[in-house]
């Protein structure tokens, strides 16, 4: 089962999140779940498998440029995570089938994503769902 995440669902969400983002702490994750869920450029969706959550995905849409795309807004895949045990069952590409849905329905005729280049696991999802390479950079930083 997949739903539309609620505020209630903001530490289910965070608990799995944390896997993922773990620069981070599960009650700034809490917080940032809570604030995007009454967002309506925001979409946290929930997987079950039967009452246990297992994975989430988070979507949004992206008014300024989106690498690669000729359109805006852009529904954006922000973050989508399954744990490991649940893994290799479709839960994924479940989780992506509605946050595309959800863009549709937002007006967005394009669907983007990213990953850190060496995220070899992701770039492999990336593909085998559909998606399609639009370039690869690298980010520089500078304290001034």
């Amino acid at each position: 089962m997949i739903k539309k995440a609620g505020i209630e669902n903001s530490e289910e969400i965070a608990n799995l999140a944390i896997q993922m983002w773990t620069e981070t702490t599960v009650q700034e994750l809490i917080e940032e779940f809570t604030d995007l869920i009454s967002k309506e450029d925001a979409q946290l969706l929930l997987k079950y498998d039967q009452n246990t959550p297992v994975g989430f995905a988070q979507c949004q849409l992206r008014y300024d440029y989106v690498e690669g795309t000729e359109t805006s807004p852009v529904g954006y895949l922000e973050g989508i995570f399954i744990a490991e045990e649940y893994r290799h069952k479709g839960y994924a590409k479940e989780l992506l089938s509605e946050c595309e849905k959800w863009a549709k329905e937002k007006g967005c005729t394009e669907f983007a994503s990213d990953c850190e280049t060496d995220n070899d696991s992701s770039f492999n999802f990336h593909m085998a769902l559909g998606f399609e390479e639009a370039n690869r950079i690298i980010c520089f930083t500078k304290k001034l």
